[in-house]
């Protein structure tokens, strides 16, 4: 909304309105906003939650120091949304495709949680939103997602021409706008997919369906492993602040000509502006890890890791990184394995040899390490610092093929 006062303001000659027309200025406003929300609307929240006694409810796992998080407010995630969606709305260009979808599927996810949560805290039932219905809400999302990526006219890829031409007495390359569902692939020379061609034999008017089919799974996938992984104090909120700004560097180069020449990357016009939105979330992160950290003060819920999740997904699409998602959200790759293979393995062995095995101690991963007598706040620390050594491993993909 401001973007677009001063933009009225810059052409009439506003002094110093010209400085919002710069996505950087931008991104470190709402970057700002969303730290300074979440600090302040954070603790309001919190006293609010106590008063209403609207506390988390805890199995005893037998975790050292479980039992003392009970009572604990939840839904914190709403945080997290109003930090992700308000400066989003100040500073953010409203017509951008990327940035209506990411404020939709914030929402929208958010909502999901908030429901689930609802239902664990006042209606005392432990299991929350039918699993069903969880599904049914992130597929929805998924295929609005998919769908708009696929069909919006916006939603396209610049290619470049190999001559060049003189234009205003300057030498400029043509360039033309064009539908594309090219992503890409890391660590590879030629490190572009083209989806239209994986499946010959399905031709090109069906080729829709197959990508929305992938998104659906991605955003199923990636929300999912945030809700998992938000198992001990500060370790989901930690690990989408390491995501969200490697996925700000990809938008920023990816957005604009220079950088994504010199890159050899695809070129997305509009894109730059997702960074408003990213820096928004990596601030919102950070801002709650000021209460979210051990002893945590609140939890986010699924109202805040199913919103994270989702936005992640979103983002990875939109910069067309989604298949270095395994790669860059590796943390919540691993929490999902842990339980997958945990539960898997006890299934087989229980119906082969008439007694259930574990692999770990305990699943997810994050709790297995709990059970051999490592210290969350320790854990958390060292989960954090792999998320920042994949993050950098996916920034060097830029280069090394």
């Amino acid at each position: 909304m401001l973007y677009y006062l001063f933009e009225h303001l810059d052409k009439h000659n506003f002094l110093g309105a010209g400085v919002f027309q710069y996505i950087s200025f931008r991104a470190g406003m709402a970057a700002v906003l969303s730290l300074l929300i979440t600090i302040f609307f954070g603790k309001y929240l919190i006293n609010k939650l106590r008063k209403k006694q609207i506390g988390e409810e805890v199995r005893d796992l037998g975790l050292e120091g479980q039992i003392e998080k009970k009572g604990t407010p939840t839904m914190g995630g709403l945080i997290i949304i109003a930090a992700m969606v308000i400066p989003t709305l100040l500073f953010a260009q409203l017509d951008n495709i990327y940035v209506i979808l990411l404020l939709i599927t914030s929402l929208w996810l958010g909502l999901v949680g908030f429901l689930d949560d609802y239902i664990k805290v006042f209606k005392k039932n432990k299991e929350g939103l039918a699993g069903r219905f969880k599904i049914a809400g992130q597929v929805s999302i998924g295929l609005v997602v998919g769908l708009t990526l696929y069909f919006h006219d916006d939603v396209v890829v610049r290619d470049y021409d190999d001559a060049m031409h003189i234009e205003n007495n300057e030498m400029v390359r043509g360039f033309e706008d064009v539908k594309s569902t090219k992503t890409t692939v890391p660590f590879l020379k030629d490190n572009e997919l083209d989806y239209d061609g994986i499946f010959p034999f399905i031709g090109h008017d069906f080729t829709w369906i197959i990508y929305v089919l992938i998104v659906v799974f991605i955003v199923t996938a990636v929300s999912n492993g945030a809700n998992i992984t938000d198992g001990i104090d500060g370790l989901a909120a930690g690990t989408s602040a390491i995501i969200g700004l490697t996925l700000a560097i990809f938008a920023y180069v990816s957005g604009r000509y220079d950088f994504s020449g010199y890159l050899n990357i695809l070129h997305i016009p509009n894109l730059s502006e997702l960074v408003i939105f990213c820096t928004a979330f990596v601030g919102a992160c950070l801002g709650f890890l000021w209460y979210n950290t051990f002893p945590a003060q609140v939890f986010m819920g699924d109202t805040g890791s199913l919103s994270l999740g989702g936005v992640i997904a979103v983002l990875a699409l939109a910069t067309r990184k989604e298949l270095m998602i395994p790669l860059l959200c590796g943390i919540f790759l691993i929490e999902n394995l842990s339980v997958i293979v945990q539960v898997g393995y006890f299934k087989y062995t229980k119906k082969r040899y008439g007694e259930g095995r574990r692999i770990l101690r305990m699943s997810p991963l994050h709790h297995h390490y709990q059970k051999a007598d490592i210290h969350e706040s320790k854990i958390v620390t060292r989960f954090w610092i792999v998320g920042i050594l994949l993050a950098i491993l996916s920034l060097a993909t830029l280069k090394l093929r």
